[in-house]
């Protein structure tokens, strides 16, 4: 099976000899992990029974290896012989063996990544440290531009909040991904350097045992995950992560802080994390999530987290073992426990019999009951709302500090109060999200119900949706379900349409649910007017109630996808830092609190890329303290899936939350953008020019649909959520923005991350101030840099092979000339022979990954030539189908970004 250092073969070709050059550059512990993996997988394909499977799995990839330095095309073509030769069961079983595989170098790397957080961990000392890369770093920067009081209070204000979404983008099933995850924990194990043959022995037997499950496995969903599939998956990366990683991030920070007092003070150290969630509450497009799903969404991941808290306030009242002798209760524990007494005398005097003359143990377990009762709906006994909760465990808390027991008072206790204040009783705040259409048909429909030919969503479960947000309220609280999000929002009426409905729903203002109606501005003409929408906004009452209501905060929403399909990746990226800069100066005009909400998504035609660069590329004003961002898909998983991957993420967000904010880099920002100014006006005129040219050609949706799996994408069962609005492919303008980049991902094309940039750089001209703009303007050089990955990824070899599916060599000349023109000046810019030149680990893994996607790729190709040629009945289909839908999720893990 496929290795980066290469099995043994019976004949070398000249591609090797560079491939193994560049392998030198991979660390040895990551060769040997992925030449481990690589290898027990081979030994499943060989074990499996098919007879060849293993050597056409060979072939297939020592040709496309060697292809890589075959200018003249023809091993590339003996590849796509060898595909044309295999039968359908074959072509299907090598698709499912470099699909495996890539699921298993991805753990490598992994593994390599959480092995270099070891070793660096602590070994880089502070004053080395580039300030965005520990919040140590960041906040010691902080303090010699502001001083230390104002650096504190701005740390105090710091809110990091990632919003799980349930975008189709993760093309794994949620069986592999298990898989995935216990092959990535036997794998860890090695890494003990306590193991010795015998365990090192007993692992190899049980990851054997794993691959060949997974293998085993089928990769293709027999059906698409309805909405509460979506909410478990997403409960599962809070047992595997969340629930540790957010205290933990604190309690490092305030290790720091803190010094060698930590843990015997109050800390300095806030929650700076909010959770929410769009799972079960967006709506928009998908039918199948109703109000039932909200409530049901919200129930679950309450259960699940108040069966966290009893668990973890037991485990630190049992641990609580102060004897009164010794530890003093404080008069308000006495009078807590009071409290609890008359709530339960059963309950209490359980905790009495288990814990004499130990009254912080008693209360802690007491609390604990509380906690179940909460969770098992006993009105006597619950907590109506987490503050009650916050209030008893901080009672214990100051009890343990005036007896002395400080150590006892700040640690565990401390650790379980912020995980209080983070999750609160609903673990993630759950948005709600509707189009803006919606809301006018359903008010037009109450007038008159004759009035509305065709409702988009039926007038009866729109004004459910509201009846659901607030009994949500009445149960978990308002905080667990209070955001409403509009899309495509034009004007402020479609954000007063939303309180109003609030109000018919419920029978007047003072019956509705809290609601705070957040504006969603997505395309480019709407990204102009936010402003002016926002001016409008303020003249509503019920927007100016929660003003008073809130200390005048207010979120606004940005959407990164829609804008890029409207006018292209470099025109929607300079639209998007002018709208945010507009809307801070109008915040800043209102005195108003903005938290500019980023709707993100993992490819670069999305708004991917790193999130700590693209927060100090923000405009000044525009994050103050504050980054809320969308996560979904495979990014959830990248980022969070792993505790200690997570970690790092949260520790680098935070940092460049509070640098972001810091006098040098907000002056550096509007120098630069001021600087750059004409500049960045005659790339987005030639760079929407240009992408307009493309997709606004005559014919241009049904050819995109001819070259790229775009219809195919949609028989993918990766989520409860249409592909389309409802509308033909005829139409782009309804055609969802995940598939549209997923589909160009998978033609190895990714045109939605590059497209039009080659003709802005070739219209500036100036080699030496667009290499000035890289050096001194954030928001170029990420734009750059992303994009550059984005090419890195894109194979103009098989692109050819995607494009001539179509019959307009028009367009297929326009991609190809955009294409090699962006190469061009993207290397001029950065002054590199090749792409990634400078960012070696990177390019290489992407170079050493590339000729097995090539692989997938030209079985995809297989297959949807099959489809395209008409040639086939129904029953003839299902083959090439399958084959293309097992391609579709193999790509998707070799380039690890899909939508």
């Amino acid at each position: 099976m496929p290795q980066h250092d290469g099995p043994a073969a019976p004949a070398r070709h000249a591609a090797d000899d560079t491939r193994t050059a560049a392998s030198h550059e991979i660390p040895d512990a990551m060769r040997q992990d992925v030449g481990l993996l690589g290898g027990l997988l081979g030994q499943v394909l060989q074990e499996y029974g098919s007879e060849g499977l293993l050597g056409d799995v060979e072939a297939l990839r020592e040709l496309t290896i060697s292809a890589l330095d075959d200018d003249s095309g023809d091993v590339l073509a003996r590849a796509e012989e060898l595909v044309g030769s295999f039968s359908a069961e074959r072509a299907k079983e090598v698709a499912r063996a470099f699909t495996c595989y890539f699921l298993l170098a991805n753990l490598a790397e992994e593994q390599h990544r959480i092995r270099t957080l070891r070793s660096r961990d602590g070994q880089v000392p502070l004053e080395e440290q580039r300030p965005s890369e520990s919040v140590a770093a960041a906040f010691t920067h902080l303090q010699e531009e502001v001083g230390q009081e104002e650096a504190e209070r701005r740390l105090a204000e710091l809110r990091f909040h990632p919003v799980l979404t349930a975008h189709p983008t993760e093309a794994r099933r949620n069986a592999i991904a298990s898989s995935v995850r216990r092959v990535g924990e036997l794998l860890d194990e090695r890494d003990d350097p306590r193991m010795g043959s015998a365990s090192l022995a007993k692992n190899r037997r049980e990851l054997l045992e794993e691959i060949d499950n997974m293998w085993r496995t089928a990769q293709l969903r027999v059906s698409a995950p309805s909405p509460l599939d979506e909410v478990r998956t997403a409960l599962s990366v809070f047992d595997s992560s969340f629930s540790q990683v957010f205290t933990e991030a604190y309690r490092r920070m305030d290790d720091w802080l803190q010094g060698d007092e930590a843990g015997t003070r109050p800390p300095k150290a806030p929650a700076f994390i909010r959770l929410g969630s769009w799972i079960g509450g967006d709506r928009d497009g998908n039918p199948n999530v109703t109000a039932s799903i909200t409530r049901q969404a919200v129930g679950q991941a309450a259960d699940r987290v108040l069966a966290d808290l009893e668990e973890r306030a037991r485990a630190v009242g049992l641990s609580m073992t102060l004897d009164d002798r010794y530890t003093s209760p404080s008069a308000e524990l006495d009078g807590l426990w009071g409290r609890q007494k008359q709530l339960s005398e059963e309950l209490t005097a359980r905790a009495v019999e288990h814990s004499p003359r130990e009254p912080h143990r008693q209360v802690l377990l007491a609390i604990a009951g509380r906690l179940a009762a909460t969770r098992e709906r006993d009105a006597d006994l619950a907590y109506t709302v987490p503050q009650e909760l916050l209030d008893d465990l901080r009672a214990v808390q100051r009890s343990l500090e005036a007896g002395g027991a400080k150590r006892a008072a700040f640690g565990d206790l401390q650790e379980l109060i912020w995980q209080v204040e983070t999750f609160g009783f609903h673990l993630a705040e759950l948005e709600v999200r509707q189009h803006s259409k919606v809301h006018s048909q359903t008010l037009a429909w109450l007038e008159d119900p004759e009035s509305v030919e065709s409702m988009a969503v039926p007038g009866e479960e729109v004004i459910e949706t509201f009846l659901a947000i607030a009994s949500v309220q009445q149960r978990f609280g308002v905080d667990a379900c209070r955001r409403y999000i509009v899309s495509f929002t034009q004007s402020a009426q479609n954000l007063a349409d939303v309180y109003t409905l609030a109000e018919k729903a419920l029978g007047g203002p003072e019956q509705a649910p809290v609601i705070d109606v957040i504006p969603l501005f997505e395309t480019y003409e709407d990204l102009q007017n936010a402003p002016r929408i926002l001016d409008e906004m303020l003249d509503n009452p019920a927007v100016q109630r929660r003003l008073e209501q809130t200390g005048r905060r207010v979120e606004v929403m940005l959407g990164y996808s829609d804008s890029a399909k409207d006018v292209g990746p470099v025109a929607a990226t300079l639209a998007l830092y002018e709208a945010q800069e507009r809307i801070a100066d109008w915040a800043k005009r209102h005195d108003i609190a903005l938290t500019q909400f980023h709707g993100r998504g993992g490819a670069l035609g999305r708004g991917g890329g790193p999130a700590n660069r693209a927060i100090l590329a923000q405009p000044p004003h525009s994050v103050d303290m504050r980054f809320k961002v969308t996560e979904q898909g495979e990014v959830i998983s990248a980022r969070y899936g792993n505790p200690e991957i997570a970690l790092r993420h949260i520790e680098q967000v935070a940092a460049a939350t509070l640098m972001a904010s810091a006098p040098s880099t907000e002056e550096r920002n509007a120098r630069a953008a001021e600087q750059f100014s004409e500049m960045a006006a005659t790339m987005d005129a030639v760079s929407r020019e240009r992408f307009d040219g493309l997709v606004g050609a005559d014919g241009f949706a049904p050819w995109f649909a001819q070259v790229t799996p775009q219809d195919e994408v949609g028989l993918l069962a990766i989520g409860s959520r249409p592909a389309k609005r409802g509308l033909s492919v005829e139409s782009l303008e309804d055609l969802r923005a995940i598939p549209w980049n997923f589909a160009w991902a998978q033609a190895r094309i990714n045109l939605t991350g590059w497209y039009g940039l080659g003709s802005a750089l070739a219209a500036v001209g100036d080699v030496e101030q667009l290499r000035g703009a890289y050096a001194e303007w954030p928001l170029f050089r990420a734009l750059i840099d992303n994009i550059e990955m984005s090419l890195a990824k894109t194979d103009r070899r098989i692109a050819e092979r995607y494009l001539a599916l179509g019959d307009r060599e028009d367009l297929a000349s326009l991609v190809l000339e955009e294409l090699d023109l962006t190469t061009e000046w993207v290397l001029k810019i950065t002054d590199q022979s090749r792409l990634l030149e400078s960012h070696q680990v990177l390019g290489r893994a992407v170079e050493l990954r590339n000729p097995y996607v090539d692989a997938l790729s030209l079985l995809q190709l297989r297959a949807l030539r099959a489809l395209r040629s008409g040639e086939l009945d129904d029953e003839q289909l299902d083959d090439p189908r399958n084959l293309l839908l097992i391609s579709l999720k193999g790509v998707a893990a070799g380039l690890q970004n899909t939508g």
